[in-house]
């Protein structure tokens, strides 16, 4: 006994039963039942259509043989070192007790603090030293935008 299967659905056709469609370009489209046809005539698409086999195979449906769950396999983590720090001194890092920890943590903060403030100071006396020199000196003109970028003073008008 031949069967066929749908063109659309993909369920099985079997003889005295369903539609033969043939396109303008010869194909030939078989299909079980109006349904099908109408749905295929609209062109829709078939894996978006829950009852057909495409839709069922794509969201795997009903498929008894894959009840065995699948072996995971684990992840083995390994420990590698960083760029600047070897792998003993993070691992004495990770085994630091917290009061240690927070000790240093602050003793850096502290020190970074205490070198940003030094470079304040040399930054401030560098800018008073400059003030001193500017007030002993003319006192500095206001120079307009065009004046800054190097050109021409305008020339006064001689005539009215």
């Amino acid at each position: 006994m031949r069967t066929y299967d749908d063109t659309f659905s993909g369920q099985r056709i079997y003889p005295g039963k369903g539609k033969l469609y043939v396109r303008g370009d010869s194909k030939i489209f078989r299909f079980q039942n109006g349904k099908s046809e109408s749905l295929f005539l609209q062109r829709k698409n078939p894996r978006r259509i829950a009852w057909t086999v495409l839709f069922r195979r794509q969201h795997r449906k009903g498929i008894s043989e894959e009840v065995a769950k699948k072996r995971t396999r684990r992840t083995v983590k390994a420990q590698r070192a960083i760029v600047g720090a070897s792998l003993d001194v993070i691992k004495e890092r990770r085994s630091m007790r917290p009061e240690a920890r927070t000790a240093a943590r602050s003793a850096a903060v502290k020190e970074a603090k205490e070198k940003k403030a030094a470079a304040m100071a040399v930054k401030k006396e560098e800018k008073a030293k400059r003030a001193t020199v500017a007030s002993k000196g003319q006192t500095q003109r206001i120079v307009g935008k065009q004046g800054a970028k190097g050109s021409q003073p305008k020339p006064k008008a001689t005539t009215r």
